[in-house]
């Protein structure tokens, strides 16, 4: 069919909830690559295949999630859901997106505490760290592509990653700060602040879409007070009881009650994606509360690679580990208390995210372009490159240096990080390829000696 005749076709047919419930549940299923891959397929399926949605609208949606601290994909699959059958829509384009990741996960986690010590399993994880260390490097490499524009942001890039390596401050007050030189950078020199768009401006004509370019937006989907006040107490209502639960039958000072809330702050520092928030993660999981080392860090961020759905789901793996160290539930209940920590820890993630789609969807997307909102974003972006370098670095002392520097020096490690980042930077290889090729590498080392 030729490109004329596309765009002649006829406008697609409603969409029963029940069909796009199958979707959004295979979607889950599939979602591979991080937000890149996961994005490429919604495209490919809602705007190319399907015609749930039109490319302008598509790409609308997506720079307002943009915006968002979150994962940007599973954020934009709420949006979509909700755009076209309301709250519930969203609610189940979201939730798919990430309960099989969730699943999948705990699965793993329990392998790997439960069979962790094996030499076969130990040789998988063996080959994988040092990819894993290379993946993590090539991501400041790619946000900081993007991101980096002028000397000025290379500055506050440099000064973010002199403030945690160097002066150990906390993830949090470096985004505050970045936030702060962001707002009132842009009054003086405005044009530091203004980033082009990653996500293309070419729109392409795939057929009318059932949610078109001139499709007015829906009832439900137009800015309300009155919504927007039952959305947040209904949002933080069950964030509170969730709380008041587990403070009631824990106490506040007890491991659930404490990933619960060190979590939900970690939930709303998310910008730039889920390798911003892993230094955050890091410093609170493995430095302050011990749920779980550093070396286990880097195998949960490796098993968060493998599985469909957000990287950020890496955090379930955080909570998994530490409530089966930990003994939530006792001695004889360790897989009971690390699913449980898992799903709590991942109820508490994700939220903010469908209240940042229900509430403030039709009110932020106003606000698309104006600089005030932006430029704090793109220099808390900055930021986030200096910070991700920094965890590359925590990754690599882990993995060359496994006791400290005061022991050896692993070059089988180096050389299998050296290869990674050849792949990555050099070849292209997906990550996917990367890990299992790695993984091999480590297996075979484990048999071989």
């Amino acid at each position: 069919m030729t490109i004329t005749n596309v765009a002649a076709s006829a406008r697609p047919a409603a969409v029963p909830f029940g069909e796009a419930l199958r979707f959004w549940l295979k979607l889950g299923f599939i979602s591979f690559g991080g937000p890149a891959g996961q994005i490429a397929i919604m495209h490919t399926e809602l705007v190319e295949r399907r015609r749930w949605i039109s490319e302008k609208r598509f790409l609308h949606a997506l720079n307002y999630c943009m915006l968002l601290p979150g994962p940007e994909a599973q954020q934009l699959a709420t949006y979509i859901g909700w755009l076209m059958h309301r709250s519930w829509g969203g609610l189940v384009a979201g939730g798919l997106f990430v309960l099989p990741s969730l699943f999948i996960l705990i699965g793993l986690s329990w392998v790997y505490v439960a069979f962790g010590s094996l030499p076969l399993v130990a040789g998988i994880f063996y080959g994988i760290k040092p990819a894993v260390t290379a993946l993590v490097l090539h991501a400041a490499h790619r946000i900081g592509t993007r991101a980096l524009k002028n000397h000025y942001l290379w500055a506050i890039a440099a000064g973010a990653f002199v403030a945690i390596f160097a002066l150990d401050a906390p993830f949090p007050l470096i985004v505050l700060v970045a936030a702060l030189i962001g707002h009132f950078g842009a009054r003086r020199a405005p044009q530091v602040f203004v980033v082009g768009g990653g996500h293309g401006t070419a729109q392409k004509s795939h057929g009318a879409a059932l949610i078109d370019d001139d499709t007015p937006t829906p009832p439900h989907a137009i800015f309300s007070r009155k919504r927007l006040y039952r959305v947040l107490v209904v949002g933080l209502g069950l964030w509170l009881l969730v709380m008041a639960l587990l403070v009631g039958q824990f106490g506040v000072g007890s491991v659930l009650t404490q990933m619960a809330w060190f979590f939900t702050k970690a939930a709303l520092l998310t910008f730039g994606g889920a390798y911003a928030v892993l230094p955050y993660v890091y410093q609170g999981a493995v430095e302050q509360h011990q749920w779980l080392s550093g070396a286990q860090m880097i195998d949960g961020l490796a098993l968060g690679e493998t599985t469909p759905g957000p990287l950020i789901m890496v955090v379930a793996f955080v909570a998994f580990v530490g409530g089966w160290a930990k003994q939530v539930f006792g001695p004889d209940a360790l897989f009971l208390a690390g699913a449980a920590a898992a799903c709590v820890v991942t109820f508490v993630t994700f939220l903010p995210s469908f209240v940042f789609i229900f509430a403030g969807g039709p009110f932020i997307e106003s606000t698309h372009g104006n600089l005030k909102f932006t430029a704090p974003l793109t220099a808390i972006t900055a930021a986030v490159v200096g910070v991700i370098l920094n965890l590359a670095l925590f990754f690599a002392y882990h993995v060359l240096w496994p006791q400290g520097f005061a022991g050896h020096f692993d070059w089988v490690s180096a050389l299998i990080a050296i290869g990674a980042a050849l792949a990555l930077f050099r070849f292209k290889w997906g990550v996917m390829t990367l890990l299992a090729v790695c993984g091999a590498i480590g297996a075979a080392l484990s048999l071989v000696g």
